[in-house]
């Protein structure tokens, strides 16, 4: 297996070798073999270690085995201990979910923190098949019939094509110390039924599964890169330019086009987490400010379109940010604004447009606020007689649920003297008695 592995890693993981790695280590076999792997191999190596605190005093021995397999390499070691079943209480999720999502939160800060190029995890053609046939029995699209990805973002996993019997007979051979899981046998997890149950009536069945598991993964991943570039390009028939950046605007009348809806809906829109495909075919034919959600994402109807933006939390809009006269920038995810002071007093040649304001400075009241608007808030629209209600101001400019929901303020003190990228309030503007220029303008 050495120079299996070795060869692989020069012909798929060639980024590797100059490249500063974290290895993500429980203590079991796999991790264990993948660790003696790139000792030998003289990679650039320190490692992960999560105290789940899940298995009482088997958790704590796991944890001092790490340290004092890492002492004999002299690797660095990074250790953290979670309480995992309280934040599985707080997050109302599985203590298997919780896991997940406790440690690769923190192996990404671990990552960052100690300025590693990538992280290693010791997935392994069984573990493959084992999601696999998880995703088959939840219901899944081609996505999830392409097995785990040897490479996302800066993971890699350079065991995925050797097999757990590759991994036992090297750890034999080489002498290997590791740790048992005894929850790995409980089969109260669906996980653990198949590895424990299916897999091996699989391997019964046909002595060679895993070669043919592999072949039909290869096989369905270059068909999904097929599909892929497929829907990349139905994406810029279905897809209209939108002004704000954050929203991505469907036109219906096109998607309604298609002779197999679910299927293309489905692929159009799993990624941006909609899984429930018939609920997007009623919004097609739905009322307008009707909306469908999933986990990340909303889509609302608007007229003749499907307006798909990113779920904002309520803390998120509720924020006041402050910006203070010293400020030249103020930044948030999806707006940046930047202030310039001018003095001089020959207003010609300045530029006016939706993205731009300008403000008699003497009439402003520093620090200055940017928050999302709120049912009541009103302003005295620039070229205008007279208040408005932004409610109405909107009605007025046809925005969607989403694009107001986008919008954001400038309050000088209680008044909203910009509505930020459509339109600044009348009596903050400038005039022939200004000295002072405050130019604001918006990239969004």
């Amino acid at each position: 297996m050495f120079n299996r592995f070795k060869i692989h890693l020069q012909e798929s993981f060639p980024e590797l070798r100059s490249k500063k790695l974290l290895l993500a280590v429980s203590g079991g076999i796999d991790s264990m073999v993948l660790y003696d792997l790139l000792i030998k191999l003289d990679y650039d190596l320190s490692l992960a270690h999560c105290n789940f605190n899940l298995r009482g005093d088997a958790s704590d021995k796991d944890e001092a085995f790490i340290k004092s397999e890492a002492k004999k390499t002299q690797s660095h070691l990074h250790l953290i201990n979670f309480d995992t079943i309280a934040y599985a209480q707080k997050e109302k999720t599985s203590i298997q979910m919780a896991a997940r999502a406790l440690r690769y939160n923190w192996f990404d800060d671990v990552l960052k923190e100690g300025g590693y190029d990538f992280l290693l995890t010791a997935h392994h053609a069984d573990d493959n098949v084992e999601t696999f046939m998880i995703n088959l029995s939840r219901g899944t699209g081609l996505e999830g019939l392409t097995g785990i990805p040897e490479k996302t973002r800066n993971i890699r996993r350079p065991l995925l094509p050797f097999s757990k019997d590759d991994i036992h007979i090297y750890a034999k051979d080489q002498q290997i110390k590791w740790r048992e899981d005894l929850s790995n046998e409980d089969n109260k997890y669906l996980r653990n039924k198949i590895r424990n149950e299916l897999v091996p009536i699989l391997k019964e069945i046909n002595p060679s599964f895993l070669h043919s598991f592999n072949t039909t993964i290869n096989n369905l991943q270059g068909t999904k890169e097929i599909v892929n570039d497929s829907i990349k390009q139905i994406h810029k028939s279905v897809v209209e330019k939108n002004e704000d950046n954050s929203i991505i605007t469907f036109n219906i009348n096109a998607l309604l086009k298609f002779s197999d809806k679910p299927s293309y809906l489905y692929e159009i829109f799993n990624p941006y987490g909609f899984q429930q495909i018939e609920d997007i075919i009623t919004l097609l034919s739905g009322q307008s400010g009707k909306q469908v959600l999933s986990k990340t994402h909303r889509l609302v109807k608007h007229r003749e379109q499907l307006l798909l933006s990113q779920v904002q939390t309520k803390n998120m809009a509720a924020t006041i940010h402050q910006v203070d006269e010293t400020d030249k920038l103020f930044q948030l995810n999806d707006i940046s604004i930047h202030f310039e002071d001018l003095t001089s007093t020959n207003f010609e040649g300045l530029n006016y447009s939706t993205d731009t304001a300008h403000f008699d400075k003497n009439l402003l009241t520093y620090p200055l606020y940017v928050r999302k608007w709120e049912k009541g808030d009103y302003f005295y629209p620039i070229g205008m007689k007279g208040k408005k209600k932004l409610s109405k101001f909107f009605k007025d400019e046809k925005y969607s649920l989403l694009q107001k929901e986008n919008i954001w303020l400038l309050c000088s003190g209680s008044d909203v003297i910009w509505v930020i990228g459509k339109r600044m309030d009348d009596r903050y503007k400038i005039t022939d008695k200004t000295i002072h220029i405050i130019k604001a303008t918006v990239q969004t």
